[in-house]
């Protein structure tokens, strides 16, 4: 167990949430906040819903609506593996790589998740023209520990 108010930096990897692509752990508890890495909607087997490939391999088509339900699956589970929900997260940045095409199924599939805006987090959406693998969507959030919940946990999975 560790104590995140005594000011120790902690890192959280949860075996429910699609593996990071790189050295880094799936988020890091600061104090009474959880800065999660940039979650994208990978699944557990290492696969992209909803991609199609050509036969060179390239992406010829994707579904942004099932790569979105897809990353907020890794957000909750690695928000989970720290004892959070998804209103605990207080901001949100997400990372489109086709703004045009995608922010409006995105932000209806948003508004499903968090229905009342006033409780919903923070967020800016930025639209940008690759991510590191063949993903539409990337999210990085930050989540706060609600008032009067125990700031100790374990990064044992459940």
């Amino acid at each position: 167990m560790v104590n995140s108010t005594n000011g120790e930096v902690a890192s959280i990897l949860s075996a429910k949430a699609a593996r990071p692509v790189g050295n880094y752990p799936h988020a890091k508890w600061v104090g009474q906040q959880l800065y999660l890495s940039g979650i994208g909607p990978r699944t557990l087997e290492n696969s992209i819903p909803g991609n199609v490939l050509d036969a060179n391999g390239d992406v010829s088509e994707y579904s942004i609506e099932l790569q979105t339900h897809s990353v907020f699956s890794n957000v909750k589970a690695v928000l989970a593996q720290a004892g959070l929900q998804l209103c605990d997260l207080v901001d949100v940045t997400v990372y489109l790589t086709d703004m045009r095409k995608d922010f409006g199924p995105y932000n209806k599939i948003w508004a499903t998740y968090f229905p009342d805006a006033e409780h919903a987090p923070c967020r800016t959406t930025v639209g940008i023209s690759s991510l590191p693998t063949p993903i539409a969507i990337e999210l990085k959030c930050i989540a706060q520990t609600p008032a009067g919940m125990p700031t100790t946990w374990s990064n044992a999975d459940a």
